[in-house]
């Protein structure tokens, strides 16, 4: 079974912003393969959305509704429901996730 993935809002702000930082800070070219490499991650999610693992700042609190891939440095966060996987939140897990995952997921 192939499941849909759909951006929240949020989430598709989160991919233009690390795409234009990145073309502006880094490259053109990288931008693009840090763009690339993502939608590989979201191809993976629509074969098997429950490969993610659960965000450890979730659990700690006792939430087991989102799971998590990586490409590194990133951190896409995301809920399966029933044949859709929706992303909520594409971030830099080097920044402060535990206030980004709460004003995100926990106050909506």
């Amino acid at each position: 079974m192939v499941f849909g993935v759909v951006l929240t809002d949020d989430a598709a702000r989160d991919l233009e912003e690390i795409y234009d930082y990145l073309d502006r800070h880094a490259s053109p070219a990288r931008a693009d393969h840090v763009l690339e490499r993502i939608e590989e991650a979201f191809q993976g999610l629509s074969e098997h959305p429950e490969r993610g693992s659960y965000p450890g700042e979730l659990l700690d609190i006792g939430i087991r509704q989102y799971r998590e891939v990586f490409f590194e440095p990133y951190r896409i966060v995301y809920r399966v429901i029933e044949d859709t996987v929706y992303v909520f939140v594409i971030a830099d897990g080097r920044g402060d996730m535990q206030s980004l995952l709460q004003r995100r997921l926990l106050q909506a």
